[in-house]
């Protein structure tokens, strides 16, 4: 008896899932990476939770003062993409030399960013957050939350620089572990002294910013601790660290810059998105922070996603296996659209149960609930745009177009909307959250005929191995 053939469908999901080496590398990667971004989604929003029985005024004003460690962290993740491209590629030529000398200019970079956001901190929070907010109560106790979790920007900047080495090389499990460790130490601690629990004096906000700090030191202290005891990659000598000449200096930067840059745009844009949040209200900016929290940990599968594809995509195109390395797109892209979909409706069946868990008033609740539905439906877009952008391009070198994708669109489409529905049409906050996926809808557009046109496989490792040794 003659079999029918297969219909086209399971030809295709057969085709898809034939690759036995690729998805096992992807999950050995993607596993702990999203363990890591789940713990800490997980425990910021129990975190924002714990805040959230203070009222709107703490919500909103640790919210806002997070908006400079945002800034900070997303510098850094500038820099640590840029560098992560040659380290990845470096590795898939086990060149552990360049490795180790990325590393020295990543950390320098970091360190100098650091600095920078410290004194903003530490010196001018009052003046930082009176570009976000007008409310005094906000800025007061923004500002007081600042001066405390300033200090711990050093410690971050450090086991950021670390951390991305490690995990371009494939050995996530060590700065997952610290950074879970250091994560669960953080909400005990927060929970103790917000609440005054384990004998610790009740401090509220306060109280969170101290135990958010320590944390962070231990996390750095711990990560190069564990990294030097184990001699892994990142185990580097200062020797080693600081053997940059100025070539091989101008080479790395002339792709670091770009994606800095790139990231620097897109925060300053982010950020000026919380800005016009904070104009409409104060129960805007706590619904904002809320839907934030809880879109974090959606994120959490994607962000293991695009890190896992660029450190794989990397490895492919420094061994000089280009054609792999666009099999590998194709097939990650169509993974993060059908899993976006799911999640996407766990947002929206779930948003009125997990709203339940905070104190807020009435308007403030249903301004969330609205948010969280539009989330849900643009969920796919934004997560497909993480993975084209900080998974794909960035990790073939591609880091221009992908620079200019990124940032063009939401400066000159997301944010003109947004700016034009509240302070032209004076839509309330939902709406103008709305407003800011259009800039998601052109990106996915332009970002996708790159990709396939190939044009962003670069082999940089090739081009830069011999540069300045």
């Amino acid at each position: 008896m003659r079999r029918l053939p297969s219909p086209p469908a399971i030809i295709m999901l057969r085709d898809f899932f034939h690759d036995k080496e690729f998805f096992s590398a992807l999950f050995r990667l993607w596993l702990p990476i999203s363990l890591q971004q789940f713990v800490f989604s997980l425990l910021n929003l129990v975190s924002v939770m714990m805040i959230g029985q203070l009222g709107e005024t703490s919500v909103a004003a640790v919210g806002l003062a997070n908006q400079i460690l945002f800034l900070l962290h997303l510098l850094l993740f500038g820099v640590g993409s840029g560098a992560a491209i040659f380290i990845a590629q470096f590795w898939g030529k086990h060149d552990l030399e360049n490795i180790r000398r990325v590393l020295g200019i990543c950390l320098g970079l970091n360190l100098l960013g650091a600095l920078i956001f410290s004194f903003i901190a530490l010196v001018i929070p009052e003046l930082a957050l009176g570009v976000y907010t007008r409310d005094p109560a906000v800025i007061a106790l923004g500002s007081e939350y600042l001066r405390i979790t300033g200090l711990s920007y050093f410690a971050i900047a450090i086991s950021t620089s670390y951390a991305i080495t490690l995990r371009s090389t494939g050995n996530v499990r060590l700065p997952v572990a610290v950074s879970i460790l250091a994560l669960c130490l953080g909400a005990a601690l927060n929970w103790a002294l917000i609440f005054g629990e384990l004998g610790l004096p009740a401090l509220g906000v306060r109280g969170s910013a101290i135990g958010t700090t320590l944390a962070r030191f231990v996390e750095g202290a711990l990560l190069l601790f564990v990294a030097y005891a184990t001699r892994s990659v990142a185990a580097a000598s200062w020797h080693e660290l600081t053997r940059i000449d100025f070539a091989f200096l101008k080479s790395i930067l002339k792709n670091i810059i770009p994606v800095t840059l790139n990231e620097i745009g897109w925060s300053v844009g982010i950020s000026t998105y919380s800005l016009i949040f904070a104009r409409i209200g104060t129960e805007s900016v706590a619904a904002v922070s809320i839907a934030a929290t809880i879109e974090m940990l959606a994120f959490v599968p994607f962000v293991g996603l695009a890190n896992s594809a660029a450190v794989l995509i990397g490895n492919r195109i420094g061994a000089e296996e280009e054609h792999k390395a666009f099999d590998y797109a194709r097939r990650l892209m169509i993974l993060v659209l059908v899993v976006g979909v799911f999640i996407g409706g766990a947002i929206y069946f779930s948003a009125e149960t997990t709203l339940g868990f905070y104190k807020i008033d009435s308007q403030t609740r249903q301004f969330t609930q609205n948010i969280l539905t539009i989330m849900a439906f643009a969920l796919s877009v934004k997560v497909a745009n993480m993975m084209l952008i900080v998974g794909i391009l960035r990790a073939g070198g591609d880091t221009r177009a992908s620079a200019l994708i990124d940032v063009g669109t939401l400066w000159l489409v997301g944010l003109p909307a947004a700016a034009l529905g509240a302070f032209v049409f004076d839509l309330p906050v939902y709406w103008v959250f709305a407003l800011t996926i259009s800039d998601e809808v052109c990106k996915v557009i332009l970002a996708s005929w790159r990709v396939f046109s190939k044009k962003w496989i670069r082999n940089l490792a090739r081009q830069h191995s011999g540069v300045g040794l």
